[in-house]
């Protein structure tokens, strides 16, 4: 992969140039830049991107929530078989980007042109003895984070004594349940199928989540029950901006949270992980009011240490769902650890804002007071661990104390700022031209990629999508991306670079 050193070729004059731009002109420009495309194979897909854009140019996009549909179910029944099937039915959105964590729980799907989140409760095993418990458990969190719930049960074995447990369970449940039972292969097995009608959740959905057998059944149904918006993960347009607290167990996540809202409002425990339910909270700080999400995952069990950390990342996710912007919380007394940067990457991966909140801070001080060493290790860490986000506003705060949390208004502000900021098309497409003048592309294989036309295609978080006549090297996106930064800020928020790349239209 090409350095982005590659791309440098020296100091340049594009700040100047940018702050000289007639926006008449450079809009009259693109709109020339845009006709030329009529010259390139499109599809429908870029026709309505390419119309959408006269709309909004100063506003901002509210996605809704997508609709959650949960898959709970004891171990080796074939829920994770069922997920793949589901997502494979069509091209998955599923990316295997690095840094993504593999124990993502939560995928976009979509079926019969419906689009929607799925989660999976199956990426872990229990140990024998706390099974009962556990699966109860995770079905508890995918029940309060669905909209529905697909629970999977082994045809084939018939209901066990922990799936009556999770029955139990699903019978208080307003929301719409569906009995998957799994491993009907044939319509010679489907008599195992009927005798689960017998758990009281209704109609058995017999299916092969290997073979595929019944699961378009499965799903069609389960379309008209989904609503068309998350009424879990609702994204209130107006209100108190949405902030999740996230971290791994013991940073200081609740300390924080009850700091903020002015009362113990969320039970600190020396005992990691010993929060159980996501509170959400709307509190006053710098003046404004904020609905804080606290998720600190689930109480940890020493022998479930494993399940412990995939619960938090579930929880994670569904507090991701409800967010804008997510501060991570640190403990800067510790060593940045692969779980904070997982954390981290969750954050990325949804496309959230990003605050950094390194808590301890009077500890730290402390430690230099006696000459430690541990400021110096930690610049070395943030350096190392977290150069990807090196974006994200970073605040030294106190929990406990409360030293400092003014700072984390700002920071939020601003982020939240990036997360919504728009650039014009006329000033985008001046700002590609201008620098690619000056840093072109390097020659791959005899040929140039050359960028023919690029909109920023919506906020929320920034994402740009660039028309080109061949693929662009990883580094030269990222060159772009650290010059949009430069440029128009963006502190705070990822940003999102997609490309089309689109061949001459044959002349005939």
């Amino acid at each position: 992969m090409a350095a982005e050193d590659e791309y440098e070729g020296g100091p340049d004059r594009l700040a100047e140039r940018m702050a000289e731009l007639d926006e008449e002109l450079a809009e009259a420009r693109a709109a020339t830049l845009r006709q030329s495309l009529e010259d390139y194979d499109l599809d429908e897909e870029d026709a309505a991107l390419l119309a959408g854009l006269n709309l909004g140019e100063e506003g901002i996009e509210y996605l809704p929530a997508l609709p959650v549909v949960a898959i709970v179910g004891r171990p080796n029944v074939g829920k994770s078989a069922l997920v793949n099937r589901i997502l494979g039915r069509r091209e998955a959105v599923v990316e295997d980007t690095p840094g993504v964590t593999r124990d993502r729980v939560t995928y976009k799907a979509e079926w019969m042109d419906r689009r929607f989140s799925l989660v999976d409760t199956g990426g872990w095993e229990p140990d024998a003895k706390g099974i009962d418990r556990s699966v109860a458990a995770q079905s508890e969190i995918a029940i309060d984070l669905a909209d529905v719930i697909l629970f999977v049960v082994d045809a084939m074995t018939g209901a066990t004594a922990t799936d009556e447990h999770v029955v139990r369970l699903l019978r208080k449940t307003d929301k719409p349940v569906f009995l998957v039972a799994n491993k009907i292969d044939d319509a010679v097995h489907e008599p195992e199928a009927a005798a689960l009608w017998n758990l009281g959740l209704g109609e058995p959905y017999p299916v092969s989540a290997i073979h595929g057998r019944g699961v378009a059944d499965l799903l069609d149904a389960v379309m008209k029950v989904l609503p068309k918006v998350s009424a879990v993960a609702k994204h209130e347009i107006g209100g108190p901006r949405r902030v999740a607290i996230l971290g791994r167990p013991n940073v200081g996540k609740s300390s924080l949270l009850n700091k903020a809202a002015g009362e113990e409002r969320v039970v600190v425990n020396e005992l990691a992980g010993t929060t159980r339910d996501p509170v959400d909270e709307i509190v006053e700080l710098g003046g404004k009011l904020w609905r804080l999400v606290d998720t600190a995952g689930i109480r940890r069990r020493v022998h479930l240490s494993q399940g412990a950390d995939f619960y938090a990342s579930l929880r994670t996710s569904a507090a991701l769902e409800k967010a804008e912007v997510a501060v991570v919380v640190l403990d800067v007394s510790q060593p940045i650890s692969e779980q904070d940067v997982r954390i981290i990457d969750l954050v990325l991966e949804s496309g959230r804002a990003l605050v950094l909140a390194f808590n301890k801070w009077d500890e730290l001080l402390a430690d230099d007071a006696r000459g430690g060493d541990r400021r110096r290790l930690l610049e070395r860490e943030i350096e190392q661990d977290l150069a990807h986000v090196a974006w994200a506003p970073r605040v030294n705060i106190s929990a406990k104390t409360g030293r400092h949390l003014d700072k984390l208004v700002p920071a939020l502000e601003m982020a939240l700022a990036s997360w919504d900021q728009r650039i014009p098309t006329g000033k985008f497409n001046a700002f590609i031209t201008e620098l690619v003048q000056e840093h072109p592309h390097p020659l791959r294989g005899g040929k140039q990629p050359r960028i023919l036309f690029g909109t920023q295609a919506g906020t929320r978080p920034p994402t740009f999508v660039l028309f080109t006549t061949g693929f662009l090297d990883p580094g030269y996106r990222r060159f772009v991306q650290r010059r949009l930064r430069e440029l128009y800020g963006f502190e705070g928020t990822p940003i999102v670079i997609n490309m089309r790349v689109r061949e001459r239209r044959q002349r005939k």
